[in-house]
């Protein structure tokens, strides 16, 4: 197991999501729910990686917290390489979050393609889409921030809600959706 980090698409997720916060301590409920893989998965899998080395865990009541170790002799490099590419959804759905009138944000275009499976060679930009009524100034920022976090060009996308919903007869948002997507499961937000 000496590289146990890349063992399948859940060990991915549940990497980005202790890696990209090294000093935070996520207890097993909530790495499952924040990766997006059912528990009995990230149970295993996380008890593969503290096995390993690569996080360390301790008990807190009936809770398990788990976090990096940020001693491991590989951290350094096993760090990029999570963030290269697996960093892009905790990265961008923490971005995300809070933001008004985000009704849903995913990625799409070759990256989401790699994530899902598809061959290919490894992207060279990251294009996310927001559905709902946000302020364009907001999302640059959100973009500007993405790009300087992970080191790659991040091309945000916006359309309105009814647009997205009304997709039929516009050939590029037509596109989008008929290829793989990636959900940030951001939850819209009020206006202030």
């Amino acid at each position: 197991m000496l590289t146990p980090f890349v063992r399948s698409d859940a060990v991915g997720a549940i990497l980005a999501e202790t890696f990209l916060h090294p000093d935070r301590e996520l207890s097993i409920s909530e790495i499952a729910r924040r990766a997006g893989v059912l528990p009995a998965v990230a149970h295993r899998e996380t008890g593969r990686l503290i096995e390993s080395g690569v996080l360390t865990d301790r008990r807190d009541g009936n809770n398990r917290l788990v976090r990096v170790n940020q001693r491991h002799p590989l951290y350094a490099p096993m760090n990029e390489i999570v963030q290269a590419t697996y960093g892009p959804v905790p990265v961008l759905r923490e971005l995300l979050e809070g933001v008004p009138g985000v009704r849903e944000a995913f990625v799409y275009g070759s990256w989401a393609a790699r994530r899902s499976g598809q061959g290919g060679e490894f992207p060279g930009d990251i294009d996310v889409m927001v559905v709902g009524d946000i302020d364009v100034d907001r999302l640059i920022e959100v973009e500007v921030s993405a790009r300087e976090r992970l080191g790659v060009v991040v091309n945000v996308h916006r359309t309105s809600a009814r647009a997205w919903d009304h997709r039929q007869g516009n050939p590029f948002l037509e596109t989008v959706a008929s290829r793989p997507m990636i959900p940030l499961d951001v939850k819209e937000r009020p206006r202030a």
